[in-house]
């Protein structure tokens, strides 16, 4: 397992000797919102549910995020967040060599890895925003068993339109394609651009309840794919991947489906709010280049001797932790990237960025 991803708030507590709750962490990728309102009380009132082995399967879950996206049955598996499919995939799948869209999310190239699929990132360019050429993916694509897709890309936070993915599943169809859509739910096009009623035998879509929710502890995601390909993943998933609380949250966000579109609404409302004031305050700072998308993050590129480890170690003493993208395959410790928050968390980091300036 890679050292380095988002949210390791709890090295920094100890570091500084302080509680986890006392470090504002801007490094995990999460709705700044928080979980959707009346959650925890229903979990409280629910907690007796521990007592209980869980569904083994999952399977109750699984129907109800069928029914919910109008999926017919067989197609959808219920798991340990979307990471149990990504490294379980390769080996049920038998996949000999996979193409990865970076630079990404690690998991897929350490699935790769501990499965023994050779891989190969095809790198998009800073030059051209992070975005990918379609015909060059089709081209390194047709030479592979399965490609992974971020879409949208963390941590750039690019979006391949599902028009163009449709494209090239379709031209490919010896060719597995892996969608993650985790934080596709950010988008206020969402409904348009999801693959996960894409008609495309090809294609295995990956949602996840962790971003937009803001429930990563409780690691719930589904693989939405043909049956043939669900009854293969299945064979490999272990019993009681998911815990008894985290089906029934998931149950219960699932059933409350306005009320969960509404609290989606208002999260991108307030990312988008957020996002241009973040960048506003910052605009002018010649070592800042930005790649914002539509998503709760930015990628940052320093200059002018600025470096990822320098500002991440200045602001770690003041209690704020951001991500260091050296370990992304394809950038560089001239790359940060930071995750919105609550208004006074983006104004504070706003404000520290710009003194790291003034002082360097």
């Amino acid at each position: 397992m890679i050292t380095g991803h988002g949210g390791n708030i709890y090295d920094l507590a100890e570091k500084n000797n302080c509680r986890p709750d006392q470090i504002i962490d801007m490094s995990s990728n999460l709705n700044p919102l928080g979980p959707p309102p009346g959650l925890f009380e229903f979990l409280i009132k629910n907690i007796f549910v521990v007592k209980t082995l869980p569904d083994a399967g999952a399977t109750i879950l699984a129907e109800r995020f069928q029914k919910t996206h109008g999926i017919d049955k067989g197609r959808v598996i219920a798991g340990n967040g979307t990471t149990e499919f990504i490294y379980s995939i390769p080996k049920a799948l038998n996949i000999k060599k996979a193409l990865i869209l970076g630079p990404t999310y690690s998991d897929y190239e350490d699935a790769c890895l501990m499965n023994r699929t050779d891989c190969s990132i095809l790198t998009a360019e800073a030059s051209n925003r992070f975005h990918h050429d379609p015909d060059r993916i089709a081209c390194k694509a047709e030479k592979t068993d399965m490609v992974f897709i971020c879409n949208p890309n963390n941590p750039t936070g690019t979006l391949i339109s599902s028009e163009t993915l449709r494209k090239i599943c379709l031209s490919l169809p010896n060719t597995l394609f892996v969608i993650d859509e985790s934080y596709l739910p950010f988008i206020s096009s969402s409904k348009s651009e999801t693959m996960i009623n894409a008609n495309c035998k090809n294609v295995i879509v990956l949602s996840s309840m962790s971003k937009i929710f803001s429930i990563p502890g409780l690691r719930t995601g589904f693989l939405k794919a043909p049956v043939k390909i669900t009854e293969k993943c299945r064979k490999y998933q272990l019993p009681w991947s998911v815990n008894s609380l985290a089906q029934t949250a998931s149950k219960y966000i699932l059933q409350q489906q306005k009320e969960m579109d509404k609290f989606i609404d208002t999260s991108r409302q307030f990312i988008e709010t957020e996002r241009d004031h973040f960048l506003e305050r910052l605009k002018g700072i010649p070592c800042f280049s930005f790649f914002p998308g539509q998503v709760p993050f930015i990628l940052i590129k320093l200059s002018g001797g600025l470096t990822a480890d320098t500002i991440i170690g200045k602001l770690s003493k003041d209690n704020i932790l951001i991500r260091n993208c050296k370990n992304f395959k394809g950038l560089t410790d001239n790359y940060i990237r930071i995750s919105l928050k609550d208004k006074h968390a983006n104004q504070q980091l706003a404000e520290k960025l710009l003194n790291l300036v003034v002082q360097k």
